[in-house]
């Protein structure tokens, strides 16, 4: 048990710290409909989280990855593959990240958060979580990772239900704070927000080169 979660647990905290879906969520929290818009961000997210990892999980069950040796050579390609791009999207994140004085970029779609409606704040946490990029490299190389382990249904659906409580944690945190914090909520979830706001891009791009390592190194079988 403790090897399956020991295959997905770096990877579900390169999804946890996410600057940009916590940055969201703070904003959601802040807006009209924060009691509707943030639990549903929140489930939004963790529904999209659960149909990442189980269908990367169950893809690379189809094509035999724990027992097969050509199947499980791919999955060692993929992961080299996925290292390199993570790689590049680390430089990129460090060479555009804001000089002392100037203010970060964050995406165009942020500044209607405040008009959201329930069904748009839970559709935007499923893509989130599910489609951006970062995620999904994490999702596919923690299901491969655990796939090429060949543990039993048992084992494999424990670790993964840990990658989506560990991927959701912040987010959820954020959440209950709100929700049990009343006003001195408000400004830990502010200071955050401006944090993670001026950071993004470092963590961003410090996240991307560690988990490239982790990447590179799984497919040239360097750890374990």
């Amino acid at each position: 048990m403790g090897e399956a979660i020991g295959a997905v647990l770096a990877y579900a905290v390169g999804v946890g710290i996410s600057p940009i879906p916590i940055i969201a969520v703070v904003l959601m929290l802040f807006s009209k409909r924060a009691k509707a818009n943030g639990p549903l961000f929140l489930i939004g997210w963790v529904l999209g989280l659960t149909v990442l990892v189980t269908a990367a999980y169950l893809l690379a069950g189809a094509l035999d990855v724990g027992s097969s040796s050509t199947a499980n050579e791919g999955v060692s390609w993929l992961k080299l593959v996925l290292g390199v791009l993570l790689l590049l999207l680390a430089g990129r994140k460090w060479r555009n990240r804001p000089k002392a004085g100037e203010e970060p970029t964050m995406p165009t779609w942020m500044a209607g958060i405040d008009e959201f409606s329930p069904a748009k704040a839970f559709g935007i946490a499923v893509v989130l979580s599910s489609v951006n990029p970062k995620n999904l490299m994490l999702g596919v190389g923690a299901a491969a990772s655990l796939a090429q382990l060949g543990v039993a249904a048992g084992q494999a659906t424990v670790a993964l239900a840990v990658f989506v409580v560990v991927g959701s944690s912040i987010v959820a945190m954020a959440v209950g704070y709100y929700l049990i914090g009343g006003a001195r909520a408000q400004k830990g979830l502010g200071d955050l927000k401006a944090w993670m706001t001026l950071h993004n891009d470092a963590v961003m791009g410090v996240l991307f080169l560690v988990f490239a390592a982790v990447l590179i190194s799984d497919g040239l079988g360097l750890r374990g």
